[in-house]
This record gives structure tokens, C-alpha cells and sequence, in this order.
């Protein structure tokens, strides 16, 4: 069964001196509740992050549950965040299902950002390990 909530905070982050851009959705603003987080490195992964097979976006959620390259789908469409997961990212990530639908009940100038940074992050590292669907 789809995992559904209402996230009622979005932001995006540009961390100049952790080299992370991040972009999540969250359920409430105290850490509790869902949560859906995307992040990639500023600047393109090294030989170091391949070997560790830390070359491509990660994907948190809520307990700091993370997984690398994990997306197969995502769309941002009408105020819904849709993201389909591969498989084997599932127990990583504490989740039962692969299908998460985030209903944005925040302003449209957060929407546009949460898009826009979601595409970057999207496109970071090597490219299998990038969605198969991508609709931002």
C-alpha cells in the first residue's frame, strides 16, 4: 500500500561547507512524523565515493534511514511529490512500500524551489543510478 502523508514543511538547503544540496518534505517541523529528504554533493563524486558506492543522490527518511540511487520515479505534479523506490532500498530506508506520495501543504514559491533543486539533485552522479521517470 502506498505510503501517503501531508508534508506541511519544504525546504531546500545549500550547504557550502558540508558540499550538500538537500531538498526534502517532512510532516511536521519538529522531526516528527514522515519524512522524505533528497541529497547530492556540490560538486561531481570522486573515485573515493564509487568505491564506497556513494556516487549518486541519497534518499533519507525519517530516523536518518538512507539509501543511495534508491529513486526509480519521481514527479511533482498539481501539489503532489510522488516517489517510487527500487527494491532493495526499502529495508534500508524502514519502509514497507515502494510508492511514497507527499501531499505539499506549503506556499507555491517552496513547490518551485523543492523543483527545481529536486532536478539537480536528480541529475548528480552516475547515470544508472538515476530515475528512469522524472517529472519536476
Amino acid at each position: 500500500m502506498t505510503v501517503r502523508f501531508t508534508a506541511r514543511v519544504a525546504g531546500v538547503a545549500e550547504d557550502h561547507e558540508l558540499e550538500c544540496l538537500s531538498a526534502g518534505v517532512a510532516e511536521r517541523d519538529d522531526g516528527e512524523g514522515m519524512e522524505l529528504i533528497f541529497q547530492c554533493g556540490l560538486s561531481e563524486p570522486g573515485e573515493d565515493d564509487a568505491e564506497s558506492e556513494m556516487d549518486s543522490y541519497c534518499v533519507v527518511t525519517a530516523g536518518q534511514a538512507a539509501s543511495y540511487g534508491a529513486v526509480t520515479e519521481i514527479t511533482l505534479h498539481g501539489g503532489v511529490l510522488r516517489v517510487v523506490l527500487a527494491a532493495h532500498a526499502l529495508e534500508d530506508l524502514g519502509l514497507d512500500d515502494p510508492e511514497v506520495e507527499a501531499f505539499l501543504d506549503v506556499g507555491d514559491e517552496a513547490v518551485d524551489r523543492l523543483r527545481s533543486a529536486l532536478r539537480r539533485i536528480m541529475a548528480y552522479g552516475r547515470a544508472d543510478a538515476r530515475p528512469v521517470v522524472v517529472r519536476l
